[in-house]
């Protein structure tokens, strides 16, 4: 595949106080330049976002990614999903997740077991009365299990941050008749950072991901993915407090699977590499080494212009 082949990818984003309505704007642009969808991170209002692209877009696919399901009554999240599908003319896609517990703890959230709660809570948003019809939901897959489930309860799976390397064998616990049907999502939200110097977007995307290495589900799943040595000196760091440290247990080869990063050429690359691997929808994050969102996405722009 020639770079010019590459298909266009979707997009994130997000609402940042202060810049809402310049985010909109931008989303015009996206759905102007023929980008596959826009996808909202889950830090700021990610559904009140989507509410916002179903009246300022007209086109594009749009979705959540992902809903936290503890943070509202799921009777709430079904009138407000609904009217955004209605209102969009069935392009929305309602992301659900069942988060972090830590990042839950800091919420006043106590989770319990998730497999069984986004079970009930998916039941439940198909069960509300009086909304109307619901968009198609996708549902937030790391480990194996939530990857399976997400074929049997829902139409859709999307990812953050995993591997490569590891999505053909994560997707093959989804039958193939399922996988490979339109009206299945298979997206992944990519941290990307495009620039000639190498080692300054490597920089910016392991800060992006310095968070979630912190997280023991994404290190348990990041082990699965055959990155044991990585995650259990990350969670000797972590254990003795040496927080500093960690960038520097965030090795090449880890970063380069999970993230794009670097010059043009080598960001197209890795794209292509996610088709392969199966995943139909690359979410592309984009963060700047020399500015702000709004430069990360001219720079991803002129990747694509010049592609």
């Amino acid at each position: 595949m020639s770079h010019a082949a590459v298909p266009l990818p979707a997009l994130a984003l997000a609402a940042v106080p202060g810049r809402r309505k310049k985010t909109l704007d931008l989303a015009q642009e996206i759905e102007r330049r023929g980008y596959a969808g826009i996808y909202c991170a889950s830090f700021g209002d990610g559904v009140g976002l989507s509410h916002s692209l179903a009246h300022v877009t007209e086109r594009i696919p749009f979705g959540t990614s992902i809903a936290n399901i503890y943070t509202r009554h799921v009777n709430d999240y079904a009138q407000t999903v609904s009217m955004i599908h209605e209102l969009s003319g069935g392009r929305f896609r309602f992301g659900i997740g069942v988060s972090h517990e830590a990042m839950n703890r800091r919420l006043g959230i106590q989770g319990g077991k998730p497999l069984r709660e986004i079970r009930e809570f998916v039941a439940g948003l198909r069960g509300a009365k009086r909304v109307g019809d619901l968009p198609p939901i996708v549902m937030a897959g790391l480990r194996t299990k939530m990857v399976a489930l997400s074929a049997e309860i829902a139409e859709g799976v999307v990812y953050a941050n995993v591997s490569r390397r590891h999505t053909p064998k994560s997707l093959s616990v989804i039958p193939e008749e399922r996988r490979a049907s339109d009206d299945f999502f298979v997206g992944n939200m990519i941290p990307t950072c495009i620039s000639d110097d190498l080692e300054a977007a490597a920089a910016i995307n392991r800060r992006t991901l310095l968070m979630y290495v912190n997280l023991p589900n994404y290190r348990n799943y990041w082990k699965e993915a055959g990155y044991v040595e990585e995650m259990e000196a990350i969670e000797a760091a972590i254990e003795a407090g040496e927080q500093d440290r960690l960038p520097s247990l965030m090795t090449d080869e880890w970063l380069s699977d999970c993230t794009l990063y670097g010059p043009p050429g080598r960001v197209l690359e890795g794209l292509e590499g996610w088709y392969a691997a199966g995943m139909k929808t690359p979410i592309l994050v984009p963060s700047s080494a020399s500015g702000g969102q709004f430069k990360a996405f001219e720079e991803l722009f002129a990747l694509f212009d010049a592609a």
